[in-house]
């Protein structure tokens, strides 16, 4: 999805401004959080996951499950939430998953999750905020 497209744009000026600098790296820049780094890889509270860019809801903390990756993972985002792309960076290739709203890069979807979807919506932590119940 390209910036134009999303609901949410800014200037690259207003997301420094508005991000840490981990979150601006993550999100506007592609990268990735060390692996077992943030809070809320061990979050257990009822609630929905959100954009740290747009507050939009991601996942409901019912689908979210424990993957021994050291990020946060997930079966299926909330309906809409999310887009994916082909990504070839790294010498692989790999499904981006970015927020729809504001086409911020949260992580990756892989097919090893366990049932009913089969997949695992591995996603940096800093890109989320949580919102208990």
């Amino acid at each position: 999805m390209s910036a134009a497209a999303a609901t949410v744009v800014r200037t690259d000026e207003e997301w420094r401004k508005l991000l840490t600098p981990e979150q601006y790296y993550i999100m506007r820049q592609h990268g990735t959080e060390r692996p077992g780094s943030c809070a809320l890889l061990h979050e257990k509270r009822q609630g929905t996951f959100t954009c740290a860019g747009c507050g939009q809801r991601l996942f409901a903390s019912g689908g979210k499950f424990e993957s021994g990756t050291g990020w946060p993972s997930f079966g299926a985002p909330i309906e809409g939430s999310v887009t994916t792309t082909v990504d070839r960076s790294h010498g692989m290739v790999r499904t981006e998953v970015s927020c729809s709203r504001c086409d911020s890069h949260l992580g990756h979807v892989f097919d090893d999750g366990p049932p009913p979807t089969f997949l695992r919506y591995c996603i940096n932590g800093v890109a989320m905020n949580f919102e208990p119940a």
